[in-house]
């Protein structure tokens, strides 16, 4: 029986496999919380700009005007976005993992993800992803997002490797069987260990 490729290339989202996510519906409700915001208007304005903020058409200080700072407040801006960054958490035990898998396969680590360019790059240089993620395919960087096949398409581009040679991990059931529509074998996270023993079904086996 003829034998899988070799796994030569991770693909990985960050919110949700590597950190938490950066500025989903629960960091807004708790930034709702928090500066006393009316949760339902600033819904109401966030939708329109969400997208576009995250395929980096609209500075974070233009997301900011259109769906917090359209009015006096009794906060500042500094303030808020000092709280929207520090919404962002690492989950070690994964950062661990895939730095120690990229040494001892000698794989090519990209990122692909859904972020906002000013949030990117914190998460980026807060958590020093950078020390082990060759390339990042962010929503900002190429103005397209998942869930649009052509930012998959791309990543095999930039990635200059065959399908069959490339894992891609996320936590959304979508994205993972949108990944799997271009032939590349998938891992749905839901939890460190459960992705380790996948990883290990492919010959990613980590021993730490």
């Amino acid at each position: 029986m003829r034998r899988p490729a070799p796994i030569t290339t991770l693909l990985v989202d960050v919110g949700g496999v590597l950190l938490t996510n950066g500025w989903d519906h629960h960091a807004r409700r708790r930034a709702a919380k928090n500066f006393n915001l009316k949760w339902a208007a600033m819904e109401d304005r966030q939708g329109p700009s969400f997208a576009v903020h995250e395929e980096g058409r609209i500075t974070l200080e233009e997301y900011l005007d259109r769906v917090i700072f359209y009015q006096k407040r009794s906060f500042t801006r500094v303030q808020f976005k000092r709280f929207m960054f520090a919404q962002s958490k690492p989950y070690p035990e994964m950062i661990e993992m895939f730095a120690r898998l990229k040494v001892r396969y000698g794989l090519k680590i990209a990122v692909v993800s859904n972020e906002a360019r000013e949030l990117n790059a914190y998460r980026i240089r807060k958590f020093k992803l950078d020390g082990f993620v060759d390339s990042f395919i962010s929503s900002c960087f190429v103005h397209i997002r998942k869930p649009d096949v052509d930012i998959f398409r791309l990543a095999l581009d930039i990635a200059q490797a065959p399908a069959r040679q490339i894992v891609y991990i996320d936590n959304t059931p979508m994205f993972v069987q949108i990944a799997e529509g271009l032939g590349i074998r998938s891992i749905l996270h839901t939890d460190y260990r459960s992705t380790c023993a996948k990883l290990a079904s492919f010959g990613l086996k980590n021993d730490g």
